[in-house]
């Protein structure tokens, strides 16, 4: 969360070179996420804390390394960041990336289905960085920054840009198999945030109940404006097409963005994004019943009544162990704090066990009986489905995180009570659930949600720029065979 005062300049120097102010990162060593060391430098840190900047004198680091032609996009200023880094590389995709600086394998590695088959052979330049924040959240390239960004900016581009936020808590590389390597495969400058804070602690960044939440909407749209004009100086003039999506808490920000700045983007793909509301249903309107099931407080009919999916059942072992629990203790902890202020108190926990322990106070946990004061830490964040740019959204049937029927189901109607049906498609996917890693070890039971997705990305790109209306909603049944993997026909 950017806060007043002064922000440390711990981790790395300043160097002047005649009237230029260039920031020397300091390599740090592996950490402890298995982010890499910091990116060679080869451009000048801007924004309020170093002062306007332009780009270093000389050729990256990185391209004298690898021949690749960077056509001056390597001197690149990101409008607003207190620091970034350029390289120019020959491949930009995630196969070539894995193991570099340049992304984040341990941040990625679970959210797809063994066989995904990804582009590579993308050459461009790549910027990381991080606008001006005081929280140290994020340690990836050992910056402990928040507010941490990427830009992709591929060689042959085809006009458009595609912004997103990381899903759950994760961060800015999170999305590089799933997003990231088809869009720029696709011709389209890509652009991710942290948004602002990430892992199991981001509640504590902020100082009012809603704060880090409320920062993740306000980082993407400080993104979007500044990828855009990053992209303009890169190839000469503004994206022509300019689309936001992503996938859970990315397809929250979808939505918001959407609905509260429509004329940043041209439209969207709402990939199983989280329902907010004042009123409920929300995260804290369903979850404490797992977590009293897990306790042994409540049964099958009250998850069913809860939301969750018949059938569904299978799943329920694995998200009792790796989500539920502590989805529910850091979003309390967020918008409820004085519910228990032990747990999960000034951490989730330092090793993983503590990390995904449930707080046996979530089993009785009430949303409805909490103080108005909780509500209206909920509202700041809430979605009306007052969607101004056309949008696609897509969830599983067996989403057992989200569980569908208090999610897009109710969020479809709240665009349809808006009046804004017609700029919406909703896809069920059936068999589909929230992470596609499960299909390995389900593939009798469940298929991918990304074939779909990019399916709907497309849709949604001949919807705006050509007039072609998507397919009518509905839910898209489970192939009997095929590649479910890497293809889905919407």
């Amino acid at each position: 969360m950017e806060r007043t005062g002064r922000v440390s300049r711990r981790g790395f120097m300043r160097v002047r070179t005649g009237g230029t102010v260039v920031a020397a990162m300091v390599l740090a060593v592996v950490t402890a996420t298995g982010a890499g060391a910091a990116p060679p430098v080869s451009a000048s840190a801007s924004g309020s804390e170093f002062g306007a900047a332009s780009a270093a004198s000389g050729k990256a680091a990185s391209s004298e390394k690898t021949g690749a032609r960077c056509g001056g996009r390597e001197r690149v200023v990101v409008p607003g960041a207190e620091f970034q880094s350029t390289a120019c590389l020959p491949d930009l995709t995630s196969t070539a990336l894995a193991g570099t600086p340049y992304t984040d394998s341990t941040d990625w590695s679970p959210l797809f289905a063994q066989g995904t088959k990804n582009p590579t052979g993308v050459p461009g330049v790549q910027i990381d960085g991080y606008f001006p924040d005081s929280s140290r959240l994020n340690a990836t390239h050992g910056w402990k920054h928040d507010a941490q960004f990427v830009i992709r900016l591929p060689d042959r581009w085809n006009g458009g840009l595609v912004v997103t936020g990381a899903p759950g808590t994760r961060k800015q590389y999170s999305l590089d198999p799933l997003i990231s390597d088809w869009v720029l495969a696709q011709g389209y400058a890509f652009a991710s945030t942290d948004k602002g804070n990430s892992g199991p602690d981001f509640y504590t960044d902020g100082t009012r109940p809603g704060d880090a939440v409320v920062e993740w909407n306000r980082r993407t749209t400080e993104l979007t404006r500044a990828a855009r004009k990053a992209v303009q100086r890169a190839y000469g003039h503004a994206p022509r097409r300019t689309y936001m999506t992503g996938t859970s808490n990315g397809g929250y920000l979808t939505r918001w963005q959407l609905e509260n700045h429509p004329e940043l983007y041209d439209g969207g793909v709402d990939w199983e994004g989280v329902l907010w509301t004042g009123g409920g249903p929300n995260l804290l309107t369903y979850l404490p019943t797992t977590v009293a099931y897990q306790a042994g407080q409540a049964g099958a009919d009250e998850m069913y009544e809860a939301g969750f999916a018949r059938g569904s059942e299978f799943l329920w072992p694995y998200h009792q162990t790796a989500y539920w629990g502590l989805t529910q203790k850091v979003y309390r902890a967020e918008f409820d704090p004085t519910y228990d202020p032990n747990c999960p108190g000034a951490s989730a926990g330092s090793t993983t066990a503590e990390i995904l322990a449930p707080c046996a106070s979530d089993a009785s946990y009430d949303y409805a009986s909490r103080p108005r004061s909780v509500h209206r830490a909920v509202e700041r964040v809430a979605l009306t489905g007052r969607i101004g740019k056309p949008m696609i959204t897509l969830q599983g049937s067996l989403d057992t995180l989200l569980p569908i029927a208090t999610d897009s189901d109710v969020y479809t109607r709240m665009i349809k009570d808006r009046h804004r049906a017609g700029l919406h498609r909703y896809y069920t996917i059936e068999g589909g659930t929230h992470v596609d890693g499960l299909y390995d070890s389900y593939p009798d039971r469940l298929r991918p949600i990304l074939p779909c997705y990019r399916s709907a990305f497309t849709a949604l790109t001949q919807w705006v720029e050509r007039g072609a209306a998507p397919p009518a909603s509905r839910s898209v049944p489970r192939p009997a065979s095929g590649d479910v993997v890497n293809s889905c026909v919407l």
